[in-house]
């Protein structure tokens, strides 16, 4: 693939659970002076109806004011495709940075995820798919990116449908007993992402690849185990964001980001 409608595609950046990323030459009917934008194509094919549920969540997102969002610029069909483009950062993610990162940098981005979190959840809007991938690393610090858009292409699908087996590592286990995204579920995932991040491992240890609902019962039947690298102020913020009494889990995101800036600080 080397283009979709006028974007002409550089290189490709990467591949998530709903799509594919490229690097595309700016079109000039978008007005901005960025020379390059990233450009997401949406796994899922899609009618008109999916498309009109797609840029609705898109334009509520990019009405979100937040330092902490990427810029969305633009969204379309072609061929049944939906894509979406948005500003490039060149730092790559904190899942493929490219550069080495620090402990305390690393605890920056991740809070930077929160504060974007926060800011969508006082909007009324639940991320779904917070991981390291989805936060994009910029000059001056990290980005929140890439919405669970999938869920909102095709709002039927089991959760064994929405993708690799990468992103159910992320999810709540609420989700999959059948609760709604919600500010609760995308703290549960910043805590996994802070825990994967700072170790280098997963809360569930190593998930099975090639099958999701083997990954779906490892998750329902196990409970998250923290591992040893971790400080006792690292574990401790992990640990109160996957409670499952929600009256002990973080009430906000951005008590999380306060959290972790405070950890930051310290390390």
């Amino acid at each position: 693939m080397d283009r979709i409608a006028d974007y002409t595609f550089i290189q490709p950046l990467g591949e998530g659970s709903s799509g594919k990323y490229f690097l595309a030459a700016t079109p000039p009917r978008l007005g901005i002076a960025a020379d390059h934008v990233a450009v997401k194509v949406l796994q899922v094919s899609a009618g008109e109806e999916a498309f009109h549920r797609l840029t609705r969540e898109l334009r509520t997102f990019a009405k979100v004011r937040s330092a902490h969002l990427v810029t969305l610029y633009d969204a379309g069909q072609e061929g049944g495709q939906c894509y979406y483009a948005m500003e490039y950062c060149p730092g790559g993610s904190l899942a493929y940075p490219t550069r080495e990162l620090g402990r305390t940098e690393t605890i920056a981005a991740v809070s930077a995820a929160a504060r974007a979190a926060h800011d969508l959840h006082e909007a009324g809007i639940a991320h779904r798919d917070i991981k390291p991938a989805n936060i994009l690393l910029t000059d001056d610090g990290a980005k929140l990116a890439d919405l669970g858009l999938v869920q909102i292409l095709a709002p039927g699908q089991t959760i064994t449908g929405l993708g690799a087996v990468g992103s159910v590592e992320y999810l709540d286990p609420a989700i999959m007993r059948g609760e709604r995204a919600s500010r609760a579920t995308d703290i549960w995932a910043l805590g996994v992402t802070l825990h994967r991040v700072l170790s280098g491992k997963g809360v569930y240890g190593d998930l099975p690849d090639r099958d999701p609902l083997l990954a779906v019962r490892r998750v329902l039947s196990s409970p998250p185990t923290l591992d040893s690298s971790l400080s006792d102020a690292e574990a401790d913020l992990v640990r109160r964001c996957l409670d499952p009494d929600l009256s002990a889990r973080y009430r906000t995101a951005a008590e999380v980001a306060d959290a972790l800036d405070a950890l930051g600080s310290a390390s």
